[in-house]
């Protein structure tokens, strides 16, 4: 009779495999079993077919890539351990020394910094181009420009580009392009099908997606997302995604799969909240400029309708899901930096804290001078503070606001 610790490790029993629930089991490996050598030998990673490696995907994680599919209507998905990381397999996996890239120049900062450090170190050259001016982006691309990065909207002012301009210049030339669609989620608009009931396909190549987020919804998940159409372009990333090593925490997989089902009705509340404050907002004098796609005078304000409340007249009231949770302000140039700091410091409710999509409101106060080429034509001068509205009563947010302008003033 085998010891019992030997037992205790090839014990035979195995459960019936018809049990179902809610939500997935949490399949855990690093070490896959397969039952020969032929097995082994034939079975196929690159697909979801079999299972090779932990590394190479498990059932739980497959099932994360599937529903993330379908959440922004791409037909492949790799995981990565943060947004970040996401945005840097994609750079890394499709350009090479000589290779040119060109970002918007409101996009998110660690995309810009990742181009500045490792890929210029790497002989990659990066340009920064006007996001709300497609014949700029058109001037810059040259034939040594292998990747265009999109966003919509603008990290951390908010603007919204014309995004159906920037990929038809990008497919006109034959550039890859990629959208940071963090804001969007899959529910502000599908990156794959911009122009939907109009007869054109048009869509970007590459989405991805700092689940962090809204998908997590909890403030204590870090993972991203690379989501495409083009199976080519996909098995270009998935190897890339392999060399590097790059894999999640299936703990993890199992927590934004349980706030996946809600993310639709968390979008729509955080939407709520904000919509109500930046309008709040622009009655208050402190404020020179109220940054929300859905506001009027906010900058492409017309390219969010178009793209995001099609065929909605009020956009105060617009759908669910359309416009985020996030809102900036830029605050009257006659308040020093100090006072500022101040104003931030006093919110009670608002905690300061980067990120956003989860329960808890946060504010970030930005010296947006140091994160511009130029400073944007569209954007008043001012000190730019943004807001994340959580989940907390908007009235309770509001006079949360309301009481820390006061220190503004001392």
């Amino acid at each position: 009779m085998a010891s019992i610790s030997t037992e205790l490790i090839h014990h035979p029993y195995t459960p019936p495999d018809s049990f179902a629930a809610p939500q997935p089991g949490v399949f855990k490996a690093s070490t896959v079993i397969f039952p020969n050598v032929a097995a082994m030998r034939e079975r196929e990673w690159k697909d979801k077919s079999g299972y090779t490696y932990g590394l190479h995907g498990t059932p739980t994680s497959f099932i994360l890539e599937e529903r993330l599919c379908a959440l922004e209507g791409g037909t492949q998905c790799l995981l990565a351990p943060s947004g970040l990381a996401a945005i840097a397999i994609v750079s890394l996996g499709l350009l090479h020394t000589g290779d040119e890239l060109l970002i918007p120049d409101n996009a998110y900062g660690p995309n810009k910094t990742l181009s500045e450090g490792e890929l210029r170190h790497w002989g990659i050259t990066t340009l920064y181009y006007n996001p709300m001016d497609p014949a700029d982006l058109a001037a810059k691309i040259s034939d040594k420009t292998r990747l265009v990065w999109l966003e919509a909207a603008g990290s951390v002012t908010l603007e919204f580009p014309d995004l159906p301009a920037l990929v038809r210049v990008c497919k006109s030339r034959g550039v890859t392009n990629a959208l940071d669609n963090t804001w969007g989620a899959g529910l502000a608009f599908q990156p794959f099908d911009l122009l939907p009931g109009s007869g054109e396909t048009l869509g970007v190549d590459i989405s991805v997606h700092a689940l962090t987020k809204y998908p997590s919804g909890g403030g204590d998940v870090l993972m991203g997302s690379i989501i495409t159409r083009d199976a080519g372009l996909h098995m270009r990333l998935k190897l890339a995604h392999m060399r590097l090593g790059i894999g999640v925490g299936v703990n993890d997989v199992e927590f934004v799969l349980r706030s996946l089902p809600s993310i639709a009705l968390r979008y729509q509340a955080h939407d709520a909240t904000a919509r109500k404050l930046a309008h709040w907002a622009l009655q208050q004098p402190e404020f020179v400029q109220v940054l929300h796609p859905a506001l009027p005078n906010s900058p492409g304000h017309a390219h969010w309708k178009t793209l995001c409340a099609r065929g909605v007249d009020d956009v105060a009231a617009a759908g669910p899901g359309n416009a985020a949770g996030l809102f900036s302000v830029l605050i009257d140039p006659r308040h020093t930096s100090a006072q500022v700091d101040a104003f931030c410091d006093a919110l009670k409710l608002f905690k300061i804290g980067y990120s956003w999509g989860g329960p808890m409101s946060l504010v970030v106060p930005y010296e947006l001078a140091e994160m511009r080429t130029t400073w944007p034509a569209w954007l008043a001068k001012g000190t730019l503070v943004r807001f994340s509205a959580g989940l907390e009563s908007a009235a309770d947010l509001q006079a949360d606001l309301q009481q820390a302008l006061q220190k503004l003033h001392s």
